[in-house]
């Protein structure tokens, strides 16, 4: 009973972080299945089939709080499925993890970018009430974070959040709103291919119930958030966010010298902090500086 309760706990935080920053739930949840020794695959498995329910609330909640953009959604869904339904049924006999670190090294960049632009780059005026992401780019975009989302057990997000987000004036509102909600097709397409490849009776379904109960109950509260949250803010918080997890994969994969990890992770944290409250000092100001000259 209790591991079952960490369950929906790790469930809520992960959709938490997932619905207010645009990724990180299959990364969290499918870590936490491998921790207790299950295999990549039925990992996966277990979390698409959560993320099946948890997107879906998820996706709702966003569109409810106007942070979608629909038409980009329409435009990633197809490609996308097609990219996490091949990624399932080949993860057996792919070895993903080999992708792994390239991948994370292109997004570490893109973090880097976000990080930079939100800080020093951005102006209020610039914000679009769309994301303008043209189908040719849609495509290659859907296809390698569906394929990386099923072989990995997470990618969509912190694939397709960094690339949005890396579009000049674009919303991190809307950005976030829209990979949470496109999602949905995303956790369905991995989970036929899982059934297809491994079968029902692998999945544990008190774990996949526990992970679920979690994100119905924090899907609200993150699309609640994401509105709230200050644009400039939201955009150091996923800059950050895509640094750290980025950078875990590449020492974990290239660095074998365990005792550099904490440096490395303490290093990246001071400068994310001192981010966050830079980019605080900066919108109080700004705030401030807006009463003064309205009164």
């Amino acid at each position: 009973m209790k591991k079952l309760i960490v369950f929906v706990l790790i469930g809520l935080f992960a959709q938490l972080i997932d619905g207010a920053l645009g990724m990180a739930y299959g990364v969290t949840s499918s870590s936490l299945l491998l921790a207790f020794g299950i295999a990549p695959a039925v990992a996966s498995a277990s979390v698409h089939l959560a993320e099946v329910v948890t997107t879906a609330a998820s996706g709702v909640s966003h569109i409810k709080f106007g942070n979608v953009d629909k038409q980009t959604v329409k435009r990633l869904v197809i490609p996308g499925s097609l990219g996490a339904f091949l990624g399932a049924s080949f993860l057996s006999n792919i070895p993903g993890e080999l992708a792994k670190p390239y991948i994370s090294m292109f997004l570490l960049v893109l973090g880097v970018y976000v990080l930079i632009r939100f800080l020093f780059m951005f102006k209020i005026g610039e914000q679009k009430n769309n994301i303008s992401l043209s189908r040719k780019k849609a495509v290659p975009l859907g296809l390698i974070a569906g394929f990386a989302d099923a072989t990995g057990g997470g990618g969509w997000g912190p694939i397709a959040t960094p690339v949005l987000l890396s579009k000049k004036g674009v919303s991190a509102r809307k950005v976030v709103g829209t990979v949470d909600t496109s999602e949905f097709a995303i956790a369905v397409s991995a989970t036929l291919g899982f059934f297809i490849s491994l079968g029902w009776e692998e999945v544990n379904w008190l774990w996949v119930g526990a992970l679920m109960i979690g994100g119905i109950i924090a899907a609200p509260i993150a699309a609640w958030l994401v509105q709230k949250v200050h644009a400039r803010l939201m955009g150091v918080l996923v800059g950050g966010l895509i640094i750290l997890v980025n950078t875990r994969t590449l020492i974990h994969s290239w660095i074998d010298q365990t005792a550099l990890y904490p440096v490395i992770y303490i290093g990246i944290i001071a400068v994310w902090i001192s981010a966050i409250v830079y980019i605080v000092v900066k919108i109080r100001t700004s705030d401030q500086t807006a009463q003064a000259f309205n009164q």
